[in-house]
């Protein structure tokens, strides 16, 4: 007999945070806040105040503290969120042109090596850019095998390293399996041979700790928009080791990167510290959106958010095996919770159809090729009760048959 929802929750240290994002429809069951994070109760009143008094009132004089915004929500990711330290991190832009301005550093830093290194699961944009950087400088890309439900093989990886690696680019978690990776051990495998090491952490920060610091790693970007509750299209983040800050100079030169910005200087000339990988004006009422996003994730602690969410991944798995499985559903994740971030995969030869139908039961996952649905458990608005509830009404739609009415073809979106 599986724990009762009730008890699992009414014992949740995390439970109350819930009440502090909006809900707006109560009978819903969100599992996506592995996509969009819910809007946090203070976000709506912090901007409108940014809004109508430092933009209406205060106009061109609220620059003197919002031109420190994205250097100061920074630091609070550095030492709240991912492990680093205060000057490590800056917001803005988004996360597919922050891998951009990274790689470009990287393989400037390393121009005697001519081979990127990633894997065949990577998030689609990080393989775009990286295909556009090999075919602009005339570089390889070197392509590792990853198992889509089990994650990156180590070994597989240090076989694809050797000197001739300028720089390596993986996902903490992987989007489509949640599948954690080891970030120490890779970012060691990786500098044995000399290259640099580029983290997305964007499945990975706000749900498990990032051990950027004690780890080693290089370079990191991440979104803001998932499990920060930042808001959609929220401006991302990315990550440099404070040693490697003056001797990496990024590609598009900004005047916000700009040593002594306001002498308006004819050459460029870029900040020793994190700053000189900013570009352009920062989105300022996005910034408020990530402060508000991620004052709740620091408050309750991404230890006990990992602990949480480990025990809702697992909570689920335990129902598929009872419920699920019978029907037709795989796992499609890794089972060791040490290896698995927050969200969990569910292989059906029938996802997409099964998709539309639990949406329109009122409960909200995605869906990911090939043939899964995704299951996204945010520990701060996810309760015990949804995943018993969701699960439980997806279980009911297969029996039923319901999802056979829906077209079969996958739209746009997913």
């Amino acid at each position: 007999m599986l724990n009762s929802p009730t008890a699992l929750d009414a014992a949740d240290p995390l439970a109350s945070f819930r009440d502090r994002f909006v809900h707006a429809d109560e009978e819903l069951i969100y599992l996506d806040g592995n996509s969009l994070g819910r809007l946090p109760r203070t976000t709506a009143g912090r901007v409108a105040a940014a809004i109508t008094e430092e933009w209406g009132r205060g106009l061109i004089r609220s620059w003197s503290h919002w031109i420190d915004l994205a250097r100061g929500i920074g630091d609070e990711i550095a030492t709240g969120v991912v492990s680093a330290r205060p000057g490590e991190v800056l917001v803005g832009d988004s996360t597919t042109v922050n891998l951009y301005k990274l790689a470009a550093a990287a393989l400037d830093a390393r121009p005697d090596r001519r081979v990127i290194v990633l894997d065949d699961d990577n998030f689609p944009t990080d393989l775009y850019v990286l295909q556009g950087l090999a075919a602009a400088r005339g570089l390889s890309l070197r392509t590792v095998h990853t198992d889509i439900d089990a994650g990156l093989d180590l070994d597989v990886l240090r076989a694809a390293l050797d000197e001739d690696v300028a720089l390596v680019c993986l996902s903490h978690v992987a989007y489509r399996s949640g599948a954690l990776a080891d970030m120490g051990a890779v970012t060691d495998a990786v500098h044995a041979v000399g290259a640099l090491m580029l983290w997305d952490l964007s499945h990975a920060a706000g749900s498990v700790e990032v051990p950027l610091d004690s780890s080693g790693a290089d370079l990191a970007v991440g979104c803001t928009y998932k499990y920060l509750n930042g808001g959609p299209g929220a401006p991302a983040f990315v990550y440099v080791r404070r040693e490697l800050q003056a001797s990496l100079r990024q590609p598009i030169w900004g005047w916000f990167g700009q040593r002594d910005q306001f002498a308006m200087g004819p050459e460029y000339r870029p900040v020793d510290g994190i700053e000189r990988f900013a570009v352009g004006t920062p989105p300022v009422l996005g910034l408020y959106g990530v402060q508000e996003g991620i004052r709740p994730v620091i408050e309750a602690g991404i230890g006990a958010i990992r602990a949480k969410g480990i025990a809702l991944t697992s909570y689920a798995i335990e129902w598929h095996d009872e419920w699920l499985a019978p029907l037709g559903f795989r796992v499609a994740s890794p089972r060791d919770a040490s290896r698995r971030g927050g969200h969990v995969s569910l292989h059906h030869e029938d996802a997409w159809r099964i998709c539309q139908a639990l949406i329109a039961r009122q409960v909200v996952p995605d869906y990911r090729t090939p043939s899964r649905l995704r299951l996204g458990f945010s520990p701060l608005t996810t309760s015990f009760q949804d995943v018993h509830d969701g699960l439980s009404r997806l279980r009911d739609l297969v029996v039923a048959g319901e999802h056979r009415t829906y077209d079969a073809t996958p739209g746009r979106v997913t």
